[in-house]
């Protein structure tokens, strides 16, 4: 969610953000949670300067009575913000991004999420701070001393956005751990400051810093390899192809099957609505038991945590509870590692990979949608991982949609939006973003919420007691939804040979009687949709109790397209070959009837012309006389090219005069022999090779174009005299001249 618009809301005239992302700023084992927006404000003489807020936020900052400036570090001198790898860390493919904020007064380090929004809010970053040389001026930042004037103004209303915020710059004290020598003065969410006397007092417990476990003391619960790989979104540089790169990676897509195979690989897809609670039971009932070791993990969760601290600060320590006891319950007999995480509130998604696969994810990104409150809380909505296995892309999409039996529309509007607002960032970010549809393989699972209906509850369980599912289902919503071509067109689900896995007692088997008037229901459910796909069980897991709800699984022999490296080195080779023969077939190419041109007997203000046929081949072209290195024209200034540019089509001729004319301008140096009739002319063509002209001649010199005083010296006709001679008249003439003037100076 871009939450950009909340900070845009608190800012002044002339300060614009365009990019924000929501991260964890990290001190020891402290995690709070920060909202970083970059600011841009433009001067009024021209020019922008840059500062990075940071906000405290209540909840999703939806408006900017949700978000709380607490810092401001302006982008200056020293300002730089890096990505770093903190010391003993193991990569995770996909884990999120550490980064390190260092200023002359201050250092902190955050945590953002890996995806698009991190790289493009960095990208954003790495633009507003190109350096600073020697001859730049020093910004100034007067326009941030409005955002103290709470601190000077203590008995004035503080507008909204114009907090009382330390900002973090010269001659300013800075904040260590996130919190302010100012906390009394900030706004109380309705952009008055609070009075001092409540400071420290009635703090309510929700706003406390929650005390994280350190990521470091939560690494082994996750058996992975010792090397895995680190896919880190490349996030302030993405490579840029060319045409020809271009054009060969559109052909090798189309020759996929040339080099490719299909293996299969087996894919584990679990979901379980676990109603807030903590984890009780060990899940390898849920995830191993009985199985063989699958290839890849794809495990979701709704309803992780239903306090109002989840929902507010999006911060709840049941992830890492629910995240631990997910990689203990792993099969046993594999080393797996995690590729991404991603939560939003209570839905979570967790993806692992065998040890051995790591090296085959690539392009990993994650989002997350939410359709809940006002059509955008995280309340509802849903959460997606996509990723490139070999050369297959595969989406994974976990949801929790509306409840309620009469809802069934507003569970149908919530599936379209999650497919409509789901968007992944390209590696090459010229390209358009990716939507789910967009992947060869999509497995969609989750707490859809679909009910059992035009059944009282009575007969939903009498018809689960006599085992008659295939009567019951004829009344769920999602199979009469599905096939009224509402919802998920075009995707698969298993037979239901299992009962409903909504509403049990917590702790029991036991229907649940505290509300009667809630039918059991098929409300856990797994789809796919692609090909290749076969699904080797769909099944309820009964022997857990932790929740009202039951886990279900699915299992999927999923056919991934393998690269054959030496097939694709071949197919590689082809295309690279046809590409080069397309493309010489494509190189202009001309015959030039004659290339070496001699005028004899040059003679002064006499026009002498020759003539020479260019002759096309088959492909068109435009050709041109063009500068030699160093030179401001194609040819000297007695010689010209008629016409000098042109364009030939298919087997077509242009016939070419070179016309040399010598005047009083060009005729001095060629009659003392400092030039000669001598040049060489360069034909380009347009995508095609240059043909060289040789031109050459002797002129006839004459008294036309001569210093009088030179003439003056001769006593013979100039035609008589060698070269060397006039030459050296030439010479002394001007030493004599350049005497005579001197010695009256």
């Amino acid at each position: 969610m871009d939450q950009s618009v909340a900070i845009q809301e608190t800012l002044a005239e002339r300060e614009y953000c365009p990019q924000a992302v929501q991260g964890v700023l990290c001190e020891g084992d402290s995690r709070q949670s920060r909202l970083l927006g970059l600011v841009r404000y433009h001067l009024e003489h021209g020019g922008q300067e840059h500062a990075l807020f940071l906000y405290t936020h209540r909840r999703m900052a939806i408006t900017g009575d949700d978000v709380s400036l607490d810092q401001i570090v302006p982008v200056s001198r020293d300002f730089t913000l890096e990505e770093v790898s903190p010391d003993g860390e193991l990569y995770i493919l996909g884990s999120d991004v550490t980064v390190q904020l260092d200023t002359g007064e201050l250092s902190l380090v955050f945590q953002l999420p890996f995806g698009s929004q991190t790289r493009m809010f960095l990208h954003e970053v790495a633009r507003a701070c190109p350096g600073f040389d020697s001859a730049t001026r020093d910004p100034e930042f007067l326009w941030l001393s409005r955002y103290r004037c709470a601190e000077l103004e203590l008995e004035m209303p503080t507008p909204r956005g114009c907090n009382s915020a330390l900002v973090t710059w010269p001659g300013y004290t800075t904040i260590g751990g996130g919190g302010s020598n100012f906390d009394g003065l900030r706004p109380n969410g309705k952009g008055v400051p609070m009075d001092q006397s409540s400071r420290g007092q009635d703090k309510p417990e929700s706003l406390q810093p929650r005390q994280n476990k350190s990521k470091s003391e939560i690494i082994d619960m996750v058996r992975s390899s010792t090397i895995t790989v680190s896919d880190k979104a490349h996030i302030l540089s993405m490579q840029k192809f060319g045409l020809r790169d271009t054009i060969v990676k559109s052909h090798l897509l189309q020759k996929e099957e040339d080099y490719t195979y299909i293996q299969n690989f087996r894919f584990f897809v679990g979901t379980y609505n676990v109603n807030g609670q903590s984890p009780k039971e060990c899940l390898r009932l849920w995830l191993s038991n009985g199985i063989q070791a699958p290839d890849v993990y794809c495990v979701g969760f709704q309803e992780l945590d239903l306090s109002k601290e989840a929902f507010f600060f999006h911060d709840t320590p049941k992830e890492e509870e629910w995240f631990k006891a997910v990689s203990e319950g792993l099969h046993p007999d594999v080393k797996y590692a995690k590729v991404k995480l991603i939560r939003l509130v209570g839905i979570m998604l967790l993806l692992y990979v065998k040890q051995e696969h790591a090296a085959y994810i690539s392009e990993v990104e994650a989002e997350t949608v939410g359709t809940g409150i006002m059509g955008r809380m995280g309340n509802k909505g849903g959460v997606a991982i996509r990723f490139q296995f070999h050369n297959t892309s595969i989406c994974v999409v976990n949801s929790h949609l509306a409840a309620h039996i009469e809802e069934y529309e507003r569970r149908n509007q919530d599936y379209k939006d999650i497919c409509s607002r789901m968007q992944f960032c390209q590696p090459d970010p010229s390209l358009p973003p990716l939507t789910i549809s967009n992947h060869d393989v999509i497995l969609w699972l989750g707490d859809l919420n679909y009910r059992i209906e035009e059944l009282d509850v009575e007969k939903v369980k009498k018809l689960i007691e006599e085992k008659d599912f295939q009567v019951l289902y004829a009344y769920d919503q999602l199979k009469i939804q599905v096939a009224a071509k509402t919802v998920f067109e075009g995707f698969t689900e298993g037979e239901l040979t299992f009962q409903p896995t909504y509403k049990y007692d917590t702790g029991s088997d036991d229907w649940d009687t505290s509300e009667k008037c809630r039918a059991p229901a098929w409300c856990d459910r797994i789809l796919w949709k692609g090909k290749n796909i076969t699904q080797l069980s769909y099944q309820s897991h009964m022997a857990l109790k932790t929740s009202d709800h039951k886990p279900v699984s699915s299992v999927f022999d999923i056919g991934v397209r393998v690269v054959n490296d030496e097939l694709y080195r071949k197919t590689l080779e082809e295309i690279v070959r046809s590409l080069d023969k397309m493309e010489n077939a494509n190189i202009p190419s001309v015959s030039l009837s004659k290339r070496e041109f001699c005028f004899q007997n040059v003679k002064y203000m006499q026009l002498k012309v020759e003539s020479f046929t260019i002759h096309n081949g088959q492909v068109p072209c435009h050709f041109e006389f063009i500068n030699k290195p160093d030179e401001e024209s194609y040819c000297k200034q007695w010689l010209n090219a008629n016409p000098s540019r042109g364009f030939l089509l298919p087997d077509s001729d242009v016939e070419i005069e070179l016309e040399l004319f010598v005047n009083k301008t060009t005729a001095t140096k060629l009659n003392s022999g400092e030039d000669k009739i001598e040049d060489i002319l360069v034909l380009h063509l347009d995508r095609g090779k240059d043909y060289f002209l040789s031109v050459s001649g002797n002129y006839l010199p004459s008294c036309f174009g001569s210093p009088i005083h030179t003439l003056c010296y001769m006593r013979e006709p100039i035609l008589d005299l060698p070269l060397e001679t006039i030459s050296e008249l030439v010479s002394n003439i001007f030493l004599f001249v350049f005497c005579f003037f001197f010695s009256f100076s």
